[in-house]
């Protein structure tokens, strides 16, 4: 007989695919990357375990393309001999049983090799109420490598001490760590779904939504923005915190969010300040040799180093000299034991009672030994009072209604530093602090010293140069004549201004002296240089010249005898302008030695300067001096000054000769008085602090009109 023929196997009818659909209504949503991570294969079994469905993961998972496996009986396909019953039994388990099952189980590759893989398995029916199994297997290395990553991604999360928030791209936090929730106080649940700048307090609004904004923006994080937190109500301290922000990205570059991190940086922060402190305080101290002392004027030093302490050393700060040691000031009648101050000056970094509680500057207060400006200024020690206790104020304030004030400004900490310059105390810096919250502390008292260091040998400078400024301007004003306001055939008025420096006091002088027949003789000089040697020279001069006015000199003859008499005075040079007017006759005679003209202004012909012919200044020697013949008509104003009047280190005299006669334009009939006035407000603001001089005789018309020589 012949061997059955086998006959051909038929190939097996493909059992119908169940219908998957997504839910009516459903939005599309992008595939999640970590699916393709962990290679994640579908499989659908039938009744009978035969290979329904198979997708391309499970393709590539195990190396059957779905024509080599549809159809076949996973037991024969995809389990090794050796497991053909343990797989037969899980079937059963899932399909007539508890309907799933999930483990680890190795799976036959198409290779040979064998793939450990992780398998889920649930029973499904499909819409006639079939069963199938879905099998869903993966990678077990991979599965256990996303779940290890996932654990310590979760574990480091919970258990860093980095605050950490994840927002999405509408900023709303999606999650907090524990970490970020104790420093806010409260529960993860309160801030999801919140606005990510409430979970991050430490930056206000508009930094967060700033930086948030850039960072989603560009995709280059933002790192260590600084922020703190205040001090709590429970005693916790102030904090300050680093905040870093990252954008969130998929494998394939989409944007999932925002994730910012925090982390406590106080001490750092704590050193940062206290070097930035430290670098203000040195440079400070450098500025102070610049800015304080920049001019000689006592009040104006005493503000430089007011305003150069606030807000740096105090909120409020003011320069209190003793009275006794200013120029020019007596002791006034105090108690016993007490001590006069005068307020030199008050600088504060926002008005308020505490400026009211300062004694205004210029004026004198006594203060009595128990208060700690009159300490400090005896024993010419600092007095550091970090806080302030009960009865402290009524220390400080000169009043029981000046404490009331420091009391409404919040005044609480306090120190007072002596001005010592050259062995002696002159007075107090007197610090206080109310709207900075921190106290004063020892570096700002060792700061103040230096401070006051530096700034009392300034005051001493400018107390010295007041005196011998006084000094000066009193001699040169007691040296100067006051002349009558009238002399026959002319009215006669001056003005003189002294110089502002007290080094530049003492050169010019004037004269108006009575000679002989009702004739009036005019004078004018200027001593080149300063000072107290300055103005002795000038009343030696002035004195001679009288002597000579008395002998009836001619003009250019007094000149050439006070040349020589200012020879035998030493190395000293001077300029003079002299001149007599007869009022019988209206005739003038003028004579210059080195000195600037005068001005003439007729009452009917535009100002002029007189064409005298200078000769060289007195004290050169052998100078010849010529004298002018001129006439005075009735109204004819001459005006006779000083260079200060029209010289500058800034501008030619001739320029300021120019100015002059502009200006005396229309001033030939003004009272006298006024066009002095005139003349010194508008020409000496624009010089060179300089001693000046005006001196105006105007004709009154006792002598007959008639024309100049």
């Amino acid at each position: 007989m012949k061997p059955a023929r086998p006959r051909p196997r038929s190939r097996p009818e493909s059992p119908p695919q169940p219908k998957l659909r997504t839910p009516a209504g459903a939005p599309a949503r992008r595939p999640l990357p970590v699916l393709d991570d962990l290679g994640v294969a579908a499989v659908v079994l039938d009744a009978r375990g035969r290979i329904a469905l198979w997708s391309p993961q499970a393709e590539r998972l195990f190396g059957y393309a779905p024509a080599e496996v549809l159809g076949r009986s996973v037991l024969r396909l995809l389990a090794a001999d050796s497991d053909t019953t343990e797989v037969r039994r899980l079937f059963e388990v899932v399909m007539h049983g508890a309907g799933h099952w999930e483990g680890g189980f190795p799976v036959r590759r198409k290779d040979g090799g064998t793939a450990l893989s992780e398998v889920r398995a649930m029973r499904l029916h499909d819409a006639l109420g079939r069963p199938y199994v879905l099998g869903l297997v993966s990678d077990r290395a991979a599965a256990v490598r996303l779940e290890r990553d996932l654990a310590l991604s979760a574990r480091l999360v919970s258990q860093t001490p980095v605050g950490l928030a994840v927002m999405d791209t509408e900023l709303r936090c999606v999650a907090v760590n524990p970490a970020l929730t104790a420093v806010n106080g409260g529960p993860a649940a309160r801030f999801v779904g919140r606005s990510g700048a409430e979970a991050l307090p430490f930056l206000d609004r508009a930094q967060f939504l700033t930086a948030a904004a850039e960072v989603l923006a560009t995709g280059q994080p933002i790192l260590d923005r600084t922020g703190t937190t205040p001090a709590r109500a429970d005693g916790t301290a102030a904090r300050a915190w680093s905040v870093s922000f990252y954008r969130l990205e998929d494998a394939q570059g989409t944007v999932l969010g925002l994730a910012a991190s925090a982390v406590e940086v106080t001490d750092r922060h704590r050193e940062h300040l206290e070097l930035e402190r430290g670098r203000r305080r040195l440079a400070l101290v450098a500025d102070a040799s610049l800015r304080i002392g920049t001019t000689l004027d006592l009040a104006r030093t005493a503000e430089e180093l007011a305003r150069l302490c606030v807000p740096v050393v105090a909120d409020v700060a003011a320069v209190d000299v003793i009275d006794a040691l200013l120029p020019g000031h007596r002791r006034s009648e105090a108690t016993e034991g007490g001590t006069c101050f005068r307020a030199l000056a008050v600088a504060a970094e926002h008005p308020g009672p505490a400026i009211e509680a300062a004694d205004p500057p210029g004026e004198a207060a006594e203060y009595g030994e128990d208060r700690l400006v009159t300490r400090c200024a005896r024993t010419g020690r600092p007095v550091h009072l970090r806080t302030l206790g009960p009865g402290d104020l009524a220390r400080i304030a000169r009043s029981p209604e000046a404490a009331a004030l420091l009391a409404e400004a919040g005044v609480h900490s306090y120190l007072a530093v002596p001005l010592i310059a050259r062995g002696e105390v002159l007075g107090v810096l007197d610090l206080k602090r109310a709207a900075n919250p921190d106290p004063i502390e020892e570096d700002d008292v060792l700061l103040a010293t230096e401070l006051a260091a530096r700034a009392a040998v300034a005051i001493d400078n400018a107390r010295w140069y007041q005196r011998a400024r006084n000094t000066a301007v009193t001699l040169q004003r007691g040296l100067l004549p006051s002349p009558g306001a009238v002399r026959p055939g002319l009215e006669i008025a001056y003005r003189y201004q002294p110089a502002d420096q007290a080094d530049e006091v003492g050169g010019d002088w004037f004269d108006v002296i009575a000679l002989a027949g009702g004739r009036t003789a005019l004078a004018v000089g200027d001593v080149m240089g300063s000072g107290i040697e300055a103005a002795t020279t000038m009343g030696r001069l002035r004195t001679a010249a009288y002597t000579l006015a008395g002998l009836g000199l001619p003009p250019a003859r007094l000149l050439h005898h006070l040349d020589r008499i200012t020879e035998g005075l030493g190395p000293q040079i001077a300029t003079s302008l002299y001149a007599i007017f007869d009022p019988a006759t209206g005739e003038l005679q003028v004579a210059d030695a080195g000195h600037p003209p005068p001005v003439l202004l007729g009452a009917s012909q535009p100002p002029e300067l007189l064409a005298v012919e200078p000769g060289v200044p007195l004290g050169v020697g052998g100078g010849v001096y010529r004298t002018l013949t001129t006439r005075l008509l009735p109204g004819d104003t001459l005006v006779l000054f000083t260079d200060g009047l029209v010289e500058s280190r800034a501008e030619h005299i001739d320029e300021g000769l120019a100015s002059l006669l502009e200006l005396s334009a229309g001033l030939a009939t003004v009272p006298l008085p006024e066009l002095c006035d005139r003349l010194m407000a508008r020409l000496r603001h624009r010089r060179h602090s300089d001693d000046v001089t005006v001196l105006a005789a105007r004709a009154t018309g006792l002598h007959a009109a008639g024309p100049r020589a």
